[in-house]
């Protein structure tokens, strides 16, 4: 097998006894790096400071990703004109803050029976929305009424 030890060296072919002994000698870990490699390639370390360092890693990835919520709004067929103002201000403005929006139109009683005004009303709801977005889901049935989400571009 390869071996690098603890300052960087490297063995070209040397015997795992031989590795281990070494290892031995410096008071330190021997950890298979590349069991793939031909030879495979081992390490002189020290194992508790290695998996400390890559638990530190994995947090510092986790603090740097960026959490994108979906925020929710539910329009009706009957929504009078100032409210879809309304909600249409605030769809834009979740936009604005990198958030999905998931723009829902509620079908109740005997509305259920006329699905395309339903369809057509949350259509029309997303043409008066300003703010750039792309439609990652599309417009689709659920027992309720229909619903649809829209992430900023």
């Amino acid at each position: 097998m390869r071996l690098i030890d603890a300052n960087n060296e490297n063995y070209a072919s040397i015997a795992i006894a031989d590795a281990l002994a070494l290892a031995k000698e410096q008071e330190l870990d021997l950890v298979e790096v590349s069991p793939k490699a031909i030879p495979p390639v081992c390490r002189i370390l020290d194992y508790g400071k290695l998996q400390y360092q890559q638990t530190k890693q994995v947090q510092q990835a986790k603090a740097k990703q960026k959490k994108v919520e979906t925020k929710g709004i539910r329009i009706g067929l009957r929504t009078d004109t100032h409210d879809l103002e309304f909600k249409r201000t605030q769809a834009e403005k979740f936009l604005t803050k990198g958030n999905k929006v998931k723009a829902e139109i509620l079908l109740r009683g005997r509305e259920k029976a006329a699905p395309e005004k339903a369809r057509v009303a949350l259509q029309n709801f997303l043409k008066t929305i300003t703010i750039p977005y792309t439609i990652e889901e599309e417009i689709k049935r659920f027992p309720a009424g229909f619903h649809v989400i829209i992430t900023p571009q």
